[in-house]
């Protein structure tokens, strides 16, 4: 086809340009009413000015064949961000593309037959057409990606922000601020929160999925997550579903003011989950481990009341001897029965339980009959079977 015949048509279509745009303009707010209109620095809204400007383009598109219009990616990378600002989805502005490369071309169309442009020349435009819209989709795509990736940037900082204000050892009185870093990030501050401890799978490992109302730490060598109402109906299942295939511990639930304390909790739990003391792959409740977490830390005290309560075993009779009255004695203490109950918990004769019992009573005597010495050996026993060291030894 002529040169001068293209010509032609893009100088009359850049004329039908500033009514098609004002046509496409009414159309979209017919199509999406709620379509927020900002005026430029004339007063003139500046989606009208883009339409026109992006008209031009496709004029240009469909008369060039060129791949790339001049300003084309970054404009349309401008649509892209402005759906993120004004907290609407992809999927509304390529509706909007859509019906604007359908106006345009019905109205390019138009004047291809008025400056007699052959139908198969028309097809070769169309298919110009279409591809100006592929790359529009495409660029608003990159465009909407990247603000979605600053502003997820910016929630993760400020959310940081906020674990490590409530995470910190307060000298004053944190409530104002807790609320501004809250509000700022729009989590409801709640009346009390469990504070949670993991160690990564794998340096890669994906994030947990835990939602917005959980945040999230993964900054440091050791996640944390800052659980609100950790009590909530379904907010344990939610959790320990997003944390699956990770190890970790969550501390007790406190005022959310006290969340150090929570998580001083979580981290001595995972630091005995690193040592084989605690069992790992899922997400220990401090709650249901108390005994270890209370007793395992104090071992250099423990030892020192093992020594001066427990050194008659020493001389009952060898190791294997010592270990059968130790497990027996616990097995008393933990049900303060009578020989047929602790020899089903032993799994011997009641008949063996009663010797044994006897040659406790002659090791501890009255011992055995005042709260304070009972509980010193129950704590003393309790810790050696947490370590380990109730195992019986080799014959």
């Amino acid at each position: 086809m002529p040169r001068e015949r293209i010509q032609l048509f893009a100088d009359r279509a850049l004329e039908e340009v500033p009514g098609l745009a004002q046509d496409i303009l009414a159309e979209i707010r017919r199509e999406h009413p709620g379509l927020v209109l900002i005026p430029d620095e004339s007063g003139e809204p500046k989606a009208l000015v883009a339409i026109r400007h992006a008209l031009e383009l496709f004029v240009e598109q469909m008369t060039t064949g060129s791949d790339r219009p001049r300003a084309l990616p970054e404009l349309f990378q401008d649509f892209g961000r402005g759906e993120v600002s004004q907290g609407r989805s992809l999927d509304s502005l390529q509706e909007i593309y859509r019906l604007g490369v359908r106006l345009s071309w019905r109205r390019m169309a138009e004047v291809g037959q008025q400056v007699d442009i052959p139908p198969s020349a028309m097809y070769e435009l169309a298919e110009s057409a279409f591809e100006y819209l592929d790359v529009m989709v495409a660029q608003s795509v990159r465009g909407y990606a990247e603000a979605v990736a600053r502003q997820a940037g910016e929630r993760l900082r400020l959310q940081r922000l906020l674990v490590d204000l409530l995470l910190s050892e307060h000298r004053t009185d944190p409530s104002a601020q807790l609320a501004d870093r809250a509000a700022h990030l729009g989590w409801q501050l709640p009346e009390k929160v469990a504070v949670a401890v993991l160690l990564r799978p794998a340096e890669e490992a994906v994030a947990p999925a835990v939602g917005d109302e959980v945040l999230l730490d993964m900054e440091g060598e050791r996640p944390r997550l800052v659980v609100p109402d950790v009590d909530a109906p379904g907010r344990a299942e939610l959790l320990h579903r997003a944390v699956a295939g990770w190890s970790g511990a969550i501390g007790p639930s406190v005022p959310v003011a006290e969340a150090a304390t929570s998580l001083r909790w979580a981290e001595a739990a995972v630091g005995m989950i690193e040592q084989g003391v605690l069992p790992g792959g899922r997400l220990l409740h401090c709650a249901e481990h108390a005994e270890a977490l209370v007793l395992l830390p104090a071992g250099e005290l423990i030892d020192d009341l093992a020594q001066r309560r427990l050194a008659g075993l020493e001389e009952s009779g060898g190791p294997a001897h010592a270990h059968r009255l130790a497990e027996t004695l616990l097995a008393w203490l933990e049900t303060r029965g009578g020989a047929p109950e602790v020899a089903a918990r032993l799994g011997v004769h009641p008949q063996t339980v009663r010797y044994r019992l006897r040659q406790l009573r002659e090791l501890w005597g009255d011992d055995l009959d005042d709260p304070d010495r009972r509980f010193e050996l129950e704590l003393v026993l309790r810790t050696r079977r947490l370590r380990g060291d109730l195992v019986p030894p080799p014959e």
